[in-house]
């Protein structure tokens, strides 16, 4: 074989192994097709954050992640006029750690968090009963990008401009870790 057709060949197996493993596909769906209740009872329309970048988090008031909660305060504070917000649902799968009713709930970020970022009514994020909106962020089939499942509380999702899923960190990855202030930060 001629050097030229093994390098060739060997381009062509790499670009295979490469598409194959890759952990990331393409968007097929946007975010802004969903309509959610807030925590308030009121309707929310995802597509009123068109070209807005988005930062998902399942949120809980009696985790040992709940402090996170002023941090996401701080990170909406810093970057909301810049095309950024932050959407928090609470959830109650992981021990039990968010148990109150909407109005306990919203109370409760208000008063020790001072939190004013968009908080929708308590959702499921995993399981037979997932809401809509976690079934398109944890499935692949559904975003187009990738498969997900919430370990926790405080898991947090990015979405892009126009609605695409990008990446998700889990609880421990503070909401100001590089990598979020990185990616709020490109292009603005």
């Amino acid at each position: 074989m001629s050097k030229i057709l093994i390098i060739v060949l060997i381009a062509s197996v790499s670009f295979i192994i490469f598409s194959f493993y890759s952990k990331k596909g393409k968007p097929s769906s946007s975010i802004h097709q969903f309509k959610v209740k807030t925590i308030d009872g009121e309707l929310f329309d995802f597509s009123s954050l068109k070209g807005k970048k988005i930062l998902i988090v399942n949120t809980a008031s009696k985790c040992g992640f709940t402090p996170q909660f002023k941090e996401l305060e701080q990170l909406f504070e810093l970057y909301k006029d810049k095309n950024f917000t932050i959407v928090g649902f609470p959830c109650n799968q992981f021990n039990e750690q968010d148990p109150g009713t909407g109005v306990e709930i919203k109370e409760f970020c208000t008063r020790n968090y001072g939190v004013s970022f968009f908080m929708m009514e308590k959702v499921n994020v995993k399981g037979d009963s997932i809401s809509e909106i976690y079934n398109w962020l944890t499935s692949k089939e559904k975003n187009g990008v990738m498969n997900s499942s919430v370990k926790w509380n405080f898991q947090k999702y990015m979405i892009d401009e126009n609605g695409f899923l990008v990446d998700y960190l889990f609880s421990f990855k503070k909401p100001n870790c590089k990598k979020i202030v990185s990616w709020i930060e490109k292009n603005n």
